[in-house]
């Protein structure tokens, strides 16, 4: 499968929907109103007390950020939005909007969600279980499914950014300064931060007691998001990543 340089951010170039989904501005332009109604959700369902319902990828970088003493509120979204301005900035891209781009990157992050719950549903099916992506008839309360959105839709944002606009190029830079080939480092580089992405769903306070299905699972889909965010950008990775958490969550888990 064509990726952009082994394992780095996805690179702009050419004019055509395949490039300019990748193109930071678009990426931007794409991730603005699922990080929009991502935190206002938070403040709307907490209020003062908003940290509660904010995603774990969120808190850590939040925390990360207060060790350092800088813990205002907007800091966090603030970054995202200046670091995909910087990258577009730096890549001398020009300032044009394509509407029909931004309409395909969202049925792109559909279908991709969709593959994942059908592999999902095959892992399930090959180890005989169904607690990941089980249909069921149980609903969810209003309130709880609102919640459960806004922390889900948190989730595809703010993982993403640390995982993969993140850490893997980080990663990747740390294989191939060690002498690793190119292309082993792009593999290295996904596959760290896949085991990373999994094993933080267990720790913390918050963290849910380890079971080999759910990390096994965790992985493959950490693989599949860093495949998705080299191939296809950092926007659709978002969106998928978001799509597929609302879909298992709010539709096919109680």
């Amino acid at each position: 499968m064509p990726a952009p340089p082994q394992g780095s951010p996805p690179q702009s170039g050419g004019d055509g929907y395949w490039s300019g989904t990748r193109k930071p501005l678009n990426c931007l332009l794409f991730v603005i109103p699922l990080l929009a109604a991502y935190e206002a959700g938070v403040i709307w369902l907490g209020g003062r007390d908003s940290d509660a319902f904010r995603s774990g990828a969120d808190a850590w970088l939040r925390g990360g950020l207060e060790y350092f003493g800088l813990n205002r509120p907007w800091l966090v979204p603030t970054m995202v939005v200046v670091g995909l301005l910087v990258w577009h900035i730096a890549q001398h891209d020009p300032w044009r909007i394509s509407l029909g781009t931004l309409g395909g990157m969202l049925c792109e992050s559909l279908l991709f969600a969709c593959v994942l719950v059908v592999l999902a549903q095959l892992q399930s099916y090959g180890v005989k279980n169904w607690q990941m992506g089980a249909a069921t008839t149980a609903s969810i309360p209003t309130e709880r499914a609102a919640a459960m959105a806004v922390i889900f839709l948190g989730a595809g944002i703010y993982e993403e950014v640390l995982f993969r606009l993140c850490l893997l190029p980080v990663c990747h830079g740390v294989f191939l300064t060690s002498g690793v080939r190119p292309a082993l480092a792009a593999f290295l580089a996904a596959l760290a931060t896949s085991l990373a992405f999994s094993l933080a769903h267990y720790v913390g306070p918050a963290g849910e007691p380890f079971r080999l299905f759910s990390f096994a699972f965790r992985t493959f889909a950490a693989l599949f998001f860093a495949l998705l965010f080299m191939l296809r950008g950092f926007g659709i990775t978002v969106g998928a990543h978001a799509a597929y958490d609302l879909i298992v969550g709010l539709m096919l888990v109680s």
